[in-house]
């Protein structure tokens, strides 16, 4: 690796550019960690959040050293023209990673409504192997997500240090704000159910993207920023007039 690189003006500005959007990219992956980790004991939270971001960033940093694996999985692999779209590695990655998030994102919601808390009132032992089961839940999401990262590196910069430098700089800022996030999200109710439904939507959209359907996700961003402002100014004319 050669790290006279960083003697460049233009290797700063693309660091900076390449961490601002890594941490666009992890805020799904914000909310999927705050919201799973609440089944965990309000001792155990942190730890889990700080873990599942950690597991995250060694994943990532694993992939950036096998770029020239994750091109060949764009390769199609379907006979050409036979179904009318294509089918890479990528894309069952991220089929899979879709299904994987709508369903753990409808089950979480399904709990909610229902009132079917049991699963978060477990004993001690049951406690332990349910922080095991959020910390894989987390790895084999970041799968997922760590492809988009890693695709959107390959698109910016073409030095390794420089993709590892921003991925750890976007991992510390997540790790800031992934505490916060989590207690704002179990505070408010409408908000934890806002946050789901909005995964449900990434599931969706990365299961169009797995067949090879381009979906512009600044739409998405920007529709979620403003279901979430407008939730906000509900949550705070139901403190003004004390309704539940």
């Amino acid at each position: 690796m050669d790290f006279s690189i960083f003697l460049e003006a233009s290797t700063w500005v693309s660091l900076l550019t390449l961490t601002f959007l890594e941490i666009v990219l992890g805020v799904d992956n914000i909310i999927f960690i705050s919201i799973v980790t609440q089944k965990l004991k309000p001792e155990e939270r942190k730890k889990g959040q700080n873990l599942g971001l950690l597991l995250a960033l060694i994943l990532r940093i694993i992939l950036l050293f096998f770029l020239g694996w994750i091109l060949g999985l764009n390769k199609n692999l379907l006979p050409e023209n036979s179904f009318g779209f294509e089918l890479t590695g990528k894309g069952i990655i991220l089929i899979l990673g879709g299904i994987f998030l709508i369903y753990k994102s409808t089950t979480e919601i399904h709990h909610k409504i229902t009132g079917d808390d049991n699963e978060f009132n477990a004993d001690k032992s049951e406690v332990k192997s349910s922080f095991v089961s959020v910390l894989i839940q987390i790895a084999l999401l970041n799968l997922v997500f760590s492809f988009d990262s890693i695709l959107t590196a390959i698109g910016i910069v073409k030095e390794i240090p420089v993709m590892i430098l921003a991925v750890i700089l976007s991992m510390l800022v997540m790790m800031k704000f992934t505490e916060p996030v989590s207690k704002i999200v179990n505070k408010y109710p409408s908000l934890q159910i806002l946050a789901l439904s909005f995964l449900i939507m990434i599931g969706v959209t990365l299961i169009m993207e797995g067949f090879g359907r381009e979906v512009e996700k600044m739409f998405i961003y920007v529709s979620v920023a403003f279901s979430f402002i407008v939730e906000l100014l509900n949550i705070r004319f139901r403190k003004k007039n004390k309704i539940q």
